[in-house]
C-alpha cells in the first residue's frame, strides 16, 4: 500500500487537534513533517507524534520532494498564498476552511489546481459531526417534511478578547462569521442547495472589539428560511439546531463530542466509542402521527471526523472522489462575501445562479 507523505503546515490549535491526530490514525498516510516554532508546540509534537520531523518554515515542507500532501492549518491571511506556493510545488492541498478570503482568489486556486493536475480540497469538518449527520439523517427520513424554517447556531461565551488572537483582529477573513458561519454556510449549502437571497446583520458586540463577534445570516429559499446565527456571548447553553416543518419539529441541543476528545489527547483509533455522543444531548422530535401527538429521543449518529481523510486516501488512490470539492468551499466564501455586502448596504444580495457546485 503506498503511503502518503503530509506536511502539516500550522501546529496551532487547529493542526494539534484537526488534522494530526486523523493524519495519524490513517495507516495510508505519514505525518512526516510540522511546522512548530515554539518551544511548547514542538515538546508536544515530539510527545504525541514523535515520528513527526519539526522544522521552522513552510518553504521547509513546500520544497521538500518527498511530501506528497501540504496541508495549510494556519491564519486565514496566508491561506491563499501558501495554498498556491504549495500547487505550484505539485503538491495535492488540503486548506482549512475557510478556503480563501475572496471568491477571486478561490476561482484563481481552483483553476491552478486542474492545470497542474493535484487533488485540492478544504477542510470542512463539521460535515462529520454528530450533530449534523443526525440533523441530515431527519431531514432525510423526511419525519417532519417540509422542512419551512431551519435554525443553526454555533455559540460560546468568552466575554474578553484573548490577546494577540489573529481571529479577533481587523482585517480580511477575521471574525467569528469567517469562523464559525463558514461551517453553518457550508451544512446548509449542502442541505439545501445555493439560496435565492442572503440577508446579513454582523456585529461588534464586546468591549474593544475589533472583528465581528456575533452574527446572523437569512439564507431565503422559496419555500425555506435558512437562519445561521453565532455569537460569543452566550453563557447558557442554546440549541444548536432547530427544524420545523409541516407535520412537526426537531430541535438538537448540545455539541458534536470530537474537539472535547481530541483535545484531551485521545486518538479517533484508540476508542471503541469514538464520536458518540451523551443521550442527554439526543435531539427531541415531535410530531403529528396519525392525528395524534408524538415525541421522540433521536439517537445522535457518531461523528466520524476521520472520514475526511479517509475520503482522502480513496479518492488519490482512485478508489472514490472528494467529498468536500474546493468548488463547494467557494461557493461559501461567495455567501460570506455576500453577508458582507449585505450588511454594509443594509439590503438582501441575490445569489441564484451565481454558486457554481449547486
Amino acid at each position: 500500500m503506498k503511503v502518503y507523505k503530509i506536511g502539516l503546515i500550522g501546529f496551532s490549535i487547529g493542526g494539534q487537534v484537526f488534522h494530526a491526530p486523523f493524519i495519524a490514525g490513517n495507516p495510508a498516510l505519514e505525518l512526516y513533517k510540522v511546522t512548530a516554532r515554539k518551544q511548547e508546540q514542538k515538546d508536544l509534537l515530539a510527545r504525541r507524534f514523535p515520528q513527526a520531523i519539526a522544522v521552522e518554515s513552510a518553504d521547509d515542507i513546500i520544497n521538500d520532494p518527498e511530501v506528497n500532501i501540504v496541508v495549510v492549518a494556519t491564519s486565514n491571511d496566508v491561506h491563499y498564498s501558501l495554498t498556491k506556493q504549495a500547487i505550484l510545488a505539485n503538491k495535492h492541498v488540503v486548506v482549512e476552511k475557510p478556503f480563501t478570503n475572496t471568491t477571486r482568489e478561490a476561482d484563481e486556486l481552483i483553476a491552478l489546481a486542474e492545470r497542474h493536475g493535484v487533488l485540492l480540497t478544504v477542510h470542512h469538518n463539521a460535515r462529520f459531526h454528530s450533530d449534523f449527520k443526525t440533523v441530515r439523517n431527519v431531514i432525510e427520513t423526511r419525519g417532519i417534511y417540509p422542512v419551512v424554517n431551519y435554525e443553526a447556531r454555533y455559540d460560546r461565551f468568552r466575554n474578553f478578547l484573548r490577546e494577540g488572537a489573529w481571529r479577533e483582529q481587523a482585517g480580511p477573513g477575521s471574525g467569528i462569521h469567517f469562523d464559525l458561519g463558514a461551517h453553518l454556510i457550508d451544512q446548509a449549502l449542502q442541505l439545501f442547495g445555493c439560496p435565492e437571497w442572503v440577508f446579513a446583520d454582523l456585529r461588534t458586540q464586546r468591549e474593544d472589539a475589533q472583528a465581528i463577534d456575533d452574527f446572523e445570516l437569512i439564507l431565503s429559499y422559496p419555500k425555506l428560511k435558512v437562519s445561521l446565527k453565532g455569537q460569543m456571548l452566550a453563557k447558557e447553553a442554546t440549541n444548536r439546531y432547530a427544524l420545523y416543518g409541516w407535520n412537526g419539529s426537531f430541535v438538537k441541543p448540545g455539541i458534536d463530542p470530537q474537539e472535547e476528545q481530541l483535545r484531551a489527547g485521545v486518538l479517533p483509533h484508540e476508542v471503541k466509542d469514538w464520536g458518540q455522543e451523551y443521550e442527554s444531548t439526543f435531539g427531541r422530535l415531535s410530531v403529528i402521527e396519525d392525528g395524534a401527538d408524538k415525541q421522540k429521543r433521536i439517537t445522535s449518529e457518531r461523528g466520524s471526523g476521520q472520514d475526511f481523510y479517509n475520503n482522502l486516501v480513496d479518492t488519490l488512490q482512485g478508489n472514490s472522489s472528494l467529498l468536500i470539492t474546493a468548488s463547494q468551499a467557494r461557493d461559501v466564501i461567495r455567501i460570506l462575501e455576500a453577508s458582507e455586502q449585505s450588511w454594509r448596504e443594509q439590503r438582501a444580495i441575490k445569489i441564484k445562479g451565481e454558486l457554481i457546485a449547486y
